[in-house]
Parts: structure tokens; sequence; C-alpha cells
């Protein structure tokens, strides 16, 4: 039975299951670049999506510490760790779609981000594989709620929700990631290695799609993107954006030092 863009996104929300969670992620992928939907519908998120029964969550600060060392136990930790923020991409993506059912947005936003939450799917799916294969699973060690306070925080404006998520967190994320795919070489971890530049890759292309879309509405709402891009930071994300940057990834994702110096960040080389 097709259904609108929006409700599509809904079901994605709406499922406790990761394993569910990620098919329907495919499911309203396809549908959108089938053109199987019926029509954009109305905006319609949940305050926060369904979540299993596992992991525990608990706040940032009563995280146990996580040392970034060899030992199989440690490297469950950090796969445990990716794959949970990995799920709460995916519903980052779904939550964009069925929230922001604006006028004047053209079906192709929507078949973007729903192939951006697919891509989180397959993301999750790689790492929480590699848990599995290491003996563990996804939900065996607690994880931190906070990862969903980005959403809160920009639920009322879209250009507010692509300021934050693709290009401060995603962007992030390009910074972070090479470090970890250095330590796992070094470890011998081919597999893990695998799939966090296989990872990589795909956020980059995420950063790029946001900066697209963000500098095409900023530009209708007749905003300097650039500008616009750093009053949200400073006003809608708490952290500080700081070096070092992973300027060859970010340059590829055409969000190098002209963005980083609109926000007085240092340490990005053109």
């Amino acid at each position: 039975m097709t259904m609108t863009v929006t409700a599509a996104a809904r079901r994605v929300l709406d499922c406790p299951d990761p394993a569910g969670k990620v098919r329907l992620a495919r499911a309203c992928r396809d549908a959108l670049a089938g053109g199987e939907t019926r029509g954009i519908g109305t905006s319609g998120a949940p305050a926060a999506p369904a979540r299993p029964d596992r992991p525990r969550l608990l706040a940032p600060r009563d995280m146990p510490r996580r040392r970034a060392g060899k030992s199989r136990t440690e490297r469950i930790a950090l796969y445990h760790a990716l794959a949970h923020i990995e799920l709460n991409a995916i519903d980052l993506a779904f939550d964009l779609v069925a929230r922001f059912a604006e006028p004047g947005l053209p079906p192709a936003f929507y078949a973007d981000w729903a192939r951006v939450g697919a891509e989180e799917a397959l993301h999750f799916e790689l790492l929480a594989g590699r848990l599995e294969a290491l003996g563990s699973a996804y939900g065996a060690l607690p994880a931190h709620g906070g990862l969903w306070e980005a959403a809160a925080a920009t639920a009322d404006d879209l250009l507010a929700r692509l300021a934050v998520v693709p290009l401060v967190l995603e962007a992030r994320g390009l910074d972070v990631t090479p470090g970890m795919i250095a330590r796992l070489e070094s470890y011998g971890d081919t597999d893990g290695v695998e799939i966090l530049k296989r990872i990589l890759d795909d956020e980059i292309g995420h950063v790029a799609m946001g900066r697209r879309w963000f500098e095409r509405l900023a530009a209708a709402r007749g905003l300097d993107a650039r500008s616009a891009w750093a009053e949200l930071v400073a006003a809608r994300f708490k952290g500080v954006l700081k070096p070092p940057f992973n300027a060859p990834a970010r340059n590829a994702a055409g969000f190098g030092a002209d963005w980083m110096a609109a926000i007085g960040a240092p340490g990005l080389p053109a």
C-alpha cells in the first residue's frame, strides 16, 4: 500500500527494533527513489524515536570511560559506541524527512535524506555484524542518551537542523574517523578498518549534501550561507569546534577553510 513520504519516514522512527528500523529505512529510500509514495504528506515526527529495551541509556557524565585499546573488550566498546551513533543517525535522517514537510521543498530533498538514512542503516548493520564477530551484540553495553539533543534543539527550524546535524556532527565524524582507522590498522583489525573506511566515504557525501541543501535554503531566505551557519552554530550547538580538522575530507565535501573561518576556527588549510 502506498503512503505519503512523511508516513513512510514515521514508520522508521516508530520502530523500536534495530533490525526492523534498518529494513524500514531501506524500504523508505526505495519507495522515494522509485516514485512509489503518495505525496509528501503533513509534518509529523515523535518527540523522540522508539528505542529497544537495550542498551541501557545513561547520561553522558555517567558513562564508563572508554579506552582506545587493542584488546577485544576495548574494541567491542568502540564498535558499540559507533553502532549507537549510527542508529541515532538513522533516526536523525528520517526525523528530518518526517518533521519538515515544508511548502516549496522538492521531492529530491526527501529522496536525498532517505538515501542518507538508508546509508546510516548500512553502517549500523556493518558495525552490529562486527560486534557479533567479536562475540558481543548491540545492546550489550550501556550507551548515552545525549545524541538526540541536537534534534530537540533544532526541531523548529530546518536550516538550524542542517546547520547542526550534517554540518557539525557528521563533519566532526570526518575529523575523528581517520584516527580510529589508524588505530585499528595498528591492531591488525582489517575488517574494522574496511567498515570505517566505508563509513568515512559515505559521510563525506552526507556533509556535501547537507552543505548543498543548506546553501540552497539559506539563499531562499536571502541569507549568506556561511554567516548564517556561524550564527546558527553559535545559537544551537552547545559544544566547541576546535582542531584538528580533516582538511582533505572536508574539502572533498566542499566544506573547507572558508566555512570554518566563518566561526573563527583555526587550523584548517585550504
